[in-house]
């Protein structure tokens, strides 16, 4: 395949033009997280080399996948300029009812684990109901479903106290289960690679040929290589451990999926428009009381789902599994991610960005033997240093005339 755009010169110009262009108009997306992300590796492996070590970097890519899942629902209600304080409680309520159907009351494991996400989204569907019906603010029926849901996992508990799980089950092998064939992690690499050159490919050849503007073929070059070097290198060290953990193939399936729905599908079109402007997409014919609905639904479902694999990372399921870091950490990895706390902007990449630079503060806090106030402080920095860009990055959107 070869790259169209004339001359490589001509085609720099266009790459430096165009990035020039992304910094004034406050479309840099990604790349402050990422430098952000960097930033934080070298300063933590410069005070213990131990952090970048094949161990703890796979340890850290099997950490961040339930919070990562939650994250991403929490994604789909920013998206609309909404918020829920639910997650936290959805993700205790689900595992609980899982573990007491399964271990307790001896349910076959596949029924238990389908019931667990579908009480997510009958959660979320109460929460949609309230806020795109009744019309109460999501930020009071989420607060109400934070403590309501609390509540009713400690009653489904009840005296059981904790709940341990099998250690040969299904939830407990999505944390514990690597795939030791190096080229699973290569094959896994190289797909995504492709998977993200062609799709971005596509996408200019039919920009250009509808006559609008679109990315220079230089820029996407780089990006692929950048992914490559990246997508590479992230395969080698995992196999350097135990091979490519299933928790994080299963994330990334969900962010792929889950992405391909928000940017290629009518539906994802109405979320961003619903984010834009409720009375504008009311008038563009959108039923925005279902997209609201269905975004909590997908919201709760997420939670769920990453409640199971939180259950799988400690092998059980207590009284104490629901906590207020679970709930800020989901927030803040969407946002800190680059998701829009004012809606209208964000991917489900966002999560996994999000999640990382929370993750490796933790992880790096810990290997350090700091105290977790630290981690505290460290994280609510980087949050606000967040939402500040954001912030920033709607100012001179609006000056360029784009938000």
């Amino acid at each position: 395949m070869t790259v169209p755009g004339g001359h490589s010169a001509h085609s720099a110009e266009r790459f430096t033009d165009a990035f020039g262009r992304r910094v004034g108009g406050g479309t840099l997306g990604a790349v402050p997280v990422v430098l952000g992300l960097l930033a934080i590796w070298i300063i933590f492996q410069v005070l213990n080399p131990h952090f970048l070590s094949p161990r703890n970097l796979s340890n850290l890519s099997v950490d961040i996948v339930g919070t990562g899942m939650i994250a991403v629902g929490v994604i789909f209600v920013l998206l609309i300029g909404e918020i829920d304080l639910s997650v936290g409680s959805v993700s205790g309520l689900a595992s609980a009812l899982y573990a007491v159907l399964n271990v307790n009351f001896g349910m076959p494991e596949p029924p238990a684990i389908i019931l667990g996400a579908l009480c997510g989204t009958a959660v979320g569907f109460v929460h949609g109901f309230f806020t795109a019906v009744v019309g109460v603010p999501a930020f009071v029926v989420t607060l109400a479903g934070l403590l309501g849901w609390y509540g009713l996992m400690l009653s489904i508990m009840g005296a059981y106290g904790t709940i341990n799980l099998d250690d040969r089950g299904l939830v407990a092998q999505l944390t514990n289960y690597y795939f030791s064939d190096v080229a699973a992690a290569y094959v896994l690499a190289a797909l995504g690679t492709a998977g993200y050159f062609l799709t971005a490919w596509r996408d200019v050849k039919r920009r250009r040929a509808a006559g609008v503007p679109s990315r220079s073929p230089v820029w996407i070059v780089v990006r692929t290589g950048v992914l490559a070097v990246l997508a590479f290198a992230a395969a080698y060290v995992l196999n350097r451990f135990q091979g490519l953990p299933l928790a994080l193939l299963i994330f990334v399936i969900v962010l792929v999926v889950l992405d391909y729905v928000l940017r290629r599908t009518a539906y994802g079109r109405m979320i961003f428009a619903l984010g834009g402007g409720v009375e504008a997409a009311r008038r563009a014919g959108i039923n925005v009381a279902w997209v609201r609905i269905s975004a909590f639904m997908m919201s709760s479902t997420m939670a769920a789902i990453g409640g199971l694999f939180l259950a799988s990372r400690i092998n059980s399921v207590s009284q104490t599994s629901v906590t207020t870091d679970l709930l800020m950490n989901a927030i803040a990895a969407a946002v800190i991610g680059g998701t829009s706390l004012f809606g209208g902007r964000g991917s489900t990449w966002s999560a996994l960005l999000g999640v990382l630079v929370i993750q490796s503060i933790a992880s790096g806090v810990a290997l350090m033997d700091i105290q977790t106030a630290v981690q505290f402080m460290i994280t609510g920095g980087v949050l606000l240093v967040a939402v500040v860009i954001d912030s920033l990055s709607r100012r001179a959107q609006r000056a360029h005339g784009r938000a």
